[in-house]
Formats: structure tokens, C-alpha cells, sequence
């Protein structure tokens, strides 16, 4: 069986379980162990790593899209998380010392540890304080931390006194931090636990750094990764699909001509939104990628993740549509799809990125139209 099926059965299993997490102080706890069993964890790792090489080398670029996907369309809360695991350890083997990646490998594989990227922050955002000796001290707090308290190895970034942006990864088996889940109130997603987490007063050594200062903003490493969000919000259209298809079979509702022009539309703009993923699989995305076709990718990537963002939210509305007031109705599985999609949908800059593939056909030599003639085929 290869790792998309594996992924698949995954998040069938994941599917019987998200009623039960709804919930903003929950986490998908078996879910994630159903992750674990089967080996998707360790699954990011490269294979001399014992993984299955998910780490979005071009050879395996689809198939780490696909197992997004797939978890998406079982729980999309389970799905957002599983998303900063994979981030998080295609972060550690890029810019990881061998004896840092034979370290945080070792606790994906064997010990079966949750790893995350946290970036996001506010006013009070975490600072580095080198105190000597290869020594650091943190201070300020991270919001949207996606899986708080449950993920043990999280890469944090943080501002150093140069102005440098930093990269660590946070030991959260052996350090205190605060955790503030009273921040989390979000009409979907509950079930990522995205608390606000204060590392004040941690610190750490200089093993405990990843990289170099602004290696986490390489590019197009770092605006390029849109498109592993965008595969696990797809599985989610796909899971509201499948989802709606039932709902109208249920009611021996198939025959009416306006539910099938409106499922009709739905397959097409899911499947749409499969081509553009299929296509930006061939993508270089590694921070290393020649210079020259960094704009170009970029752009691509953009254009992937609002491609499938309007595919969302098409799906979104023709599901609404089709359901009507009482597919939208506690316990139906619609209700809360459609909630957790609306929301993880709502990612940062959309209009930047938009705007970033306009300037991209405005800036481009030959025909507009033939600028990404060679992607994807």
C-alpha cells in the first residue's frame, strides 16, 4: 500500500472521530494517534531517515500534497496541524546540522513526537537574548500556536538583538511556558487548540537554534510552502463534496436537475483545484533554487493557492445551496465542514498575493500567457 492510501484510511478514521473535538479546549488526541500507527509522523523524513521522504524534493512533492490532501478531507483541523509537522521537519532537514537532524528525527520516528512551526505573533512578539556561552533567553509570545500543548517540539522564530530572524526549536518536555487558550474563539477550526503560548523567561542552547538568521524567509522556500495549506483546505471541499452527495442521497433528492447542475459544478471546481496542485507539485520550491526562477515560482505558487481558494469558496456556497437550513444543523458533518473551511480559508494577504502574480505578467518578457508553459507539463 503506498502513503496516499495509507494517508487515505488515515483520514476516514479521522472523519468518525472530528464530531467528537469540535471544540475549542479539545484536541484530535486520537486522531493523531492513528497518524503515529501509521507511521505518517515519521512519514516527512527522508527514507535514510526511516520516513517516506515527504520532505517536497521533487520526486515526492506529490505525494506529500496528496497525503495533505487526503488528511484535509478527514478533519481539517487534524489536517492544519498535520501541515506544521510537515513544515516543521522539511525546515529541520534543510537547515538542520547533521547532529540536529539526527536528533529531531529520532523524536518524530521513534519517539512519535508532534512537531509545529509558530511564527505568527503581536505586539509582544518573542525576542532572542544571547546571554554568552551559547546560551539564549527568550522573552514575548506566539499566537495561533496550532496544536498548543500537545505539540512537544515546535520551531518558533524570534527577533535578535541585530534584527535578525531567528529559528529554535522550544524543548516543551523540559521548559515552562503559559499558555492562554481563553484567546482561542473562532467560529471553526476549534480543534487545532491555536492558543496564544509565552516562552518568556525560557532558555535554550545554541543546539537548540536552526539555521542561519532569516533562513525561515528564504524564498521561494518560504512564500512557495502556500501550497501545502492550500492542499489540506482542497481536501476539505472534497470531504463537503462527499458530504453533500450523501446528504441528497439520503433524501432521494439525486433526481432533481438543480442539485445535479450544483454537484456538477462542485466536481468541477474540486477537480480544477486538483490539476492546479498536481501542477505546482512539479515546482522547485528548496530555498536554494536558482535565483532567476524565484519570481516564477512564487507566482505559481500564488496562483495555486487562490485557484483553490476559489474553488473553496465556490464549493462553499453551492454546498450551503444544496444543503439548505437543514444540512446546516447540528450533528451534520456539513455544518462543521463548512465552518472549519470558511475559516481556515482566511489566510494571510490574499490580496498581496494576488497582487504579486499581476506584477508578474506585467513584468514578463515574452507573452503573458507562456510565462508557466513550461510548469506542470
Amino acid at each position: 500500500m503506498n502513503i496516499t492510501d495509507i494517508a487515505a484510511q488515515v483520514a476516514d478514521a479521522c472523519a468518525e472521530l472530528a464530531a467528537d473535538t469540535d471544540d475549542e479546549r479539545s484536541f484530535p488526541t486520537d486522531a493523531f494517534q492513528h497518524i503515529a500507527d501509521a507511521g505518517l509522523l515519521a512519514a516527512p523524513l527522508s527514507e535514510e531517515l526511516g520516513g517516506a521522504g515527504l520532505k517536497g524534493s521533487p520526486a515526492t512533492a506529490q505525494n506529500q500534497l496528496d497525503v495533505l490532501r487526503e488528511l484535509g478531507r478527514g478533519n481539517l483541523s487534524v489536517g492544519r496541524v498535520y501541515e506544521g509537522h510537515v513544515n516543521a521537519l522539511m525546515l529541520v532537514q534543510t537547515f538542520g546540522t547533521p547532529e540536529q537532524i539526527a536528533r529531531w528525527a529520532a523524536d518524530a520516528r521513534d519517539r512519535q513526537m508532534l512537531f509545529a512551526v509558530w511564527n505568527t505573533e503581536a505586539g509582544d512578539g518573542v525576542r532572542i537574548e544571547p546571554l554568552g556561552n551559547g546560551r539564549y533567553r527568550l522573552t514575548g509570545a506566539k499566537t495561533f500556536a496550532s496544536g498548543a500543548g500537545q505539540v512537544q517540539r515546535p520551531i518558533i522564530t524570534g527577533r535578535l538583538p541585530d534584527g535578525g530572524w531567528q529559528m529554535c526549536i522550544v524543548p516543551m518536555d523540559t521548559v515552562s511556558t503559559t499558555i492562554d487558550e481563553s484567546w482561542w474563539q473562532p467560529i471553526g477550526m476549534r480543534a487545532t487548540a491555536s492558543y496564544k503560548v509565552d516562552f518568556t523567561g525560557i532558555q535554550l542552547d545554541a543546539s537548540d537554534l536552526l539555521g542561519a538568521p532569516d533562513d525561515y524567509h528564504r524564498q521561494p522556500w518560504f512564500g512557495a510552502g502556500a501550497i501545502r495549506f492550500a492542499a489540506v483546505q482542497l481536501g476539505g471541499a472534497e470531504a463537503l463534496l462527499d458530504a453533500i452527495t450523501g446528504y441528497l442521497r439520503d433524501l432521494d433528492r439525486t433526481g432533481d436537475p438543480y442539485q445535479r447542475q450544483r454537484i456538477g459544478q462542485m466536481a468541477i471546481a474540486v477537480e480544477g483545484g486538483r490539476r492546479w496542485l498536481a501542477a505546482a507539485a512539479r515546482l522547485d520550491l528548496g530555498p536554494d533554487a536558482c535565483a532567476c526562477d524565484a519570481e516564477t515560482t512564487l507566482a505559481f505558487a500564488n496562483m495555486t493557492r487562490l485557484a483553490i481558494e476559489d474553488a473553496c469558496l465556490r464549493v462553499l456556497d453551492l454546498a450551503q445551496r444544496s444543503a439548505g437550513a437543514r444540512g446546516l444543523l447540528r450533528p451534520s458533518p456539513i455544518e462543521r465542514i463548512v465552518r472549519d473551511l470558511t475559516f481556515y480559508l482566511r489566510q494571510p494577504a490574499p490580496d498581496a498575493a494576488l497582487a504579486a502574480v499581476g506584477q508578474a505578467v506585467l513584468d514578463s518578457d515574452g507573452k503573458a500567457s507562456q510565462r508557466w508553459s513550461g510548469i506542470g507539463r
